[in-house]
């Protein structure tokens, strides 16, 4: 039986999700930027939480651990590389593990680079990822720990899933980041059309996720950074990829 979705906002530019496994009714938080915001949108649908699927160490990310289990006794599950930087986890999982919510399978995939032991979840059954900060809607998360090399090889692992998924990303952060895509890419069709549609979005008050994985490799410039014709935009016409990724994020950072 399928995940039923809920999208809020929390904190000042944070998407909440609640996932609620149909066939047992289990409920789980990805990740607990807002305790406040998690539990009115519990309350709006019936539903109770049983679980906090957390996936890496940021405060906006982890605050509403402590006051969500204290509310429900949910047990919370994270990420092994970050779980020294995160108080109230229950089990600790890596890249290549699983998780049960109810009937609903979550494969883990390491995606560090924003944090060393950043996670995500993906549901195969549903074609749904949650990919908080890793990857964004024409976007990634800014590196601050690791090495260009090793984010971009968890971004291939991302890249090489089913490209109807659906990614829900962390933040509401796709028309900044539309337009250092343009600013790089600025005759791909594909991003002019998902930057026109995020415009016109959030014109009508509606959040730019999920996005479609397929979307994402046409139009997401780190998605391409293994494509020979950004490699040429960036000057680096001949270089590995995991380098033309690191001139891309050099570039966002100073943008």
């Amino acid at each position: 039986m399928p995940l039923e979705i809920a999208v809020f906002p929390a904190r000042s530019d944070n998407f909440g999700y609640l996932v609620r496994d149909v066939a047992s009714g289990r409920v789980a938080s990805i990740d607990a930027p807002d305790a406040g915001a998690i539990i009115a949108e519990l309350e709006k649908r019936g539903w109770v939480l049983t679980d906090l699927l957390i996936t890496h160490h940021h405060a906006d990310h982890t605050d509403g651990i402590g006051p969500l289990k204290a509310a429900y006794g949910a047990h919370a599950i994270g990420p092994k590389g970050d779980a020294g930087k995160i108080e109230g986890l229950d089990t600790l999982v890596d890249g290549g593990d699983a998780v049960m919510l109810g009937e609903t399978r979550f494969a883990v995939i390491g995606v560090p680079g924003h944090t060393l032991g950043h996670i995500a979840f993906h549901a195969p059954a549903d074609k749904v990822l949650f990919s908080a900060d890793a990857l964004f809607s024409l976007g990634v998360g800014r590196m601050f720990e690791g090495d260009y090399e090793t984010m971009w090889a968890g971004l291939k692992r991302l890249k090489a899933l089913d490209p109807q998924t659906l990614v829900y990303c962390g933040h509401e952060y796709t028309l900044a980041n539309a337009r250092f895509a343009l600013s790089i890419d600025p005759d791909n069709p594909s991003l002019k059309a998902r930057a026109d549609e995020a415009r016109r979005q959030i014109d009508r008050g509606e959040a730019t996720i999920p996005a479609r994985l397929a979307d994402e490799l046409a139009a997401n410039p780190f998605l391409r950074a293994d494509d020979l014709g950004m490699a040429r935009r960036m000057g680096l016409e001949g270089a590995p990829a995991s380098q033309v990724f690191g001139a891309l994020r050099k570039a966002k950072d100073s943008f």
